[in-house]
């Protein structure tokens, strides 16, 4: 079957710039006889007057016939020789050898690159250019902006709070340097601790020396006694942050009526006043201790300020043993030094709520100790049988005369495990102080464990003692306790916790407020 131009070949389908070329309209545009130029080979078929369309409008553009329009045989492209293809054809680049034989390939010439000059993202404008014009603000936008400069001219004070709220740049932080302490009130303070101290040792060893001698006057007794209450006074108000100068003031009037007056019921008023004034001081004058060493120490302070206060109390009797019942005054100095302590600790432990569940068991557990204590004591000396009565009083009498001494059981078996344990807890937390309230059980039956007329100066200081090693060994067991409960096992433990154990407090010699 041979193709449109005459060459043998297979009939192919037309591609689609062949289909979009037979598609273009013919040339209806008729020579001067009235024929078109493809008269001659294709000619429409003459329509009846009914079939032929309506005229066509002159603007309106020719329409492509509905179907498609074949293009004469001449016209049409050449088909293809078989098996020739358009990727076969070798592509030269490069200019052709004119005198290569045929049949013989020729090697293509490498083109050469077209060098294109380098365009610039920003050419310079020549120097003769005008400048370029500036686009025309936005009418709304310049509104805009007139508005708003009359706004804060007619409100000033906008315009300095937008100053004040620009970031500024911070400062590099810094560590404030501490004050330098200021000398003049650090060396009057010392050199008043040291004033007071000294009144207060020389007012004890007059107490004692004329207790021990007959032949000095008396005066020297009363002058000592109302020294040491009035030294007493003096601490307790400083420590307290209460007003020295009044306090000393009201002491000493106080004493020097009781002493002018002579009589019994102002001396031992006096007394009971010197007595819980020492036994309070003693237990405010103390300090944090991170170590059972160093609550040792505050243990021995708050002794030795409580047999201070023995003396002041024994002053005040014109005998060597006042006429005074000494197991009621013990428990009047006893109660009233609670009360003391008990108030001020309770804003300097955090009121009741500060105290915890350990808190008030510990608190519970001194309460019915010390109630249960008296209470027991008291009832076999008054409404105990003979037979009990006699017991105790041969095995207090044997450990006399073994020992030489009894310790007090309220001293040993509370009042000093509490000022132990008191004084080591409050360099970890202030609730120490409710426990070291407890300690006024240790101070005050010493403050007035001189009153006692059946008791000699030997053995009153042999008990002393011994209940001061059965309280110091109690209030190590009680701190080992405690640190077992909390998990701080073994000794490297112990002393990694006590090296972080400095809760800060004011100084021995600083009020607490």
């Amino acid at each position: 079957m041979s193709g449109a131009d005459g060459v043998p070949g297979r009939r192919r389908a037309l591609r689609p710039f062949e289909e979009s070329a037979a598609l273009i309209p013919q040339d209806e545009s008729a020579d001067e006889s009235g024929a078109t130029s493809h008269d001659s080979q294709h000619v429409r078929p003459p329509l009846s007057q009914a079939a032929r369309p309506a005229a066509r409008p002159a603007n309106r553009p020719p329409s492509i016939p509905a179907g498609p329009v074949l293009l004469p045989p001449g016209e049409r492209p050449a088909a293809r020789p078989p098996g020739a293809r358009r990727a076969d054809r070798p592509t030269l680049v490069g200019p052709a050898a004119a005198d290569a034989p045929a049949g013989r390939r020729v090697a293509a010439t490498p083109a050469r690159p077209v060098e294109r000059p380098a365009l610039r993202a920003n050419p310079p404008a020549p120097a003769d250019a005008d400048p370029p014009a500036s686009p025309a603000p936005d009418p709304a936008e310049r509104a805009a902006a007139n508005r708003a400069a009359r706004q804060a001219a007619a409100r000033p004070h906008a315009t300095g709070a937008r100053r004040i709220a620009e970031p500024t740049p911070q400062p590099v932080a810094r560590k404030a340097p501490r004050p330098a302490p200021e000398k003049t009130s650090s060396l009057s303070r010392h050199a008043l601790t040291v004033v007071w101290v000294v009144l207060l040792a020389a007012a004890t060893a007059g107490v004692a020396l004329a207790r021990a001698s007959a032949d000095l006057p008396d005066l020297i007794r009363q002058v000592s006694a109302g020294t040491i209450s009035v030294g007493l006074a003096w601490g307790l108000a400083v420590r307290t942050g209460g007003r020295p100068i009044w306090a000393a003031v009201l002491t000493a009037g106080l004493a020097v009526g009781a002493f002018v007056s002579g009589s019994e019921e102002w001396l031992a008023g006096a007394s009971v006043g010197t007595g819980v004034m020492a036994a309070t001081l003693a237990v405010m004058a103390t300090v944090p201790a991170a170590t059972f060493r160093l609550a040792i120490r505050e243990v021995v302070v708050a002794t030795l300020i409580a047999w201070v206060g023995a003396a002041g109390v024994l002053g005040y009797g014109p005998d060597a043993h006042p006429r005074v019942d000494a197991d009621k005054l013990g428990y009047v100095v006893l109660g009233l030094a609670l009360a003391g302590a008990f108030a001020l600790v309770y804003r300097l432990g955090a009121g009741l709520h500060g105290l915890g569940r350990r808190g008030y068991v510990v608190a519970g557990t001194a309460v019915v100790m010390l109630a249960l204590a008296m209470a027991y004591s008291e009832a076999i000396a008054q409404w105990g049988s003979r037979d009990l009565v006699n017991v105790v009083d041969d095995v207090r009498d044997s450990l006399r005369d073994t020992l030489g001494a009894v310790p007090h059981p309220i001293v040993a078996l509370l009042g000093y495990p509490a000022l132990v344990w008191g004084v080591f807890m409050r360099a970890r937390r202030r609730q120490g102080w409710w426990v070291c309230a407890f300690g006024v059980a240790a101070t005050a039956p010493t403050a007035t464990r001189l009153v006692a007329s059946d008791l000699s100066v030997q053995s009153v200081a042999l008990g002393a003692v011994y209940s001061f090693v059965v309280g110091i060994a109690l209030g190590y067991l009680v701190i080992r306790a405690e640190q077992l409960l909390t998990g701080t096992h073994g000794r490297r433990a112990r002393r990694d916790e006590e090296a972080v154990a400095h809760r800060p407090e004011p100084g021995r010699t600083e009020p607490l407020h």
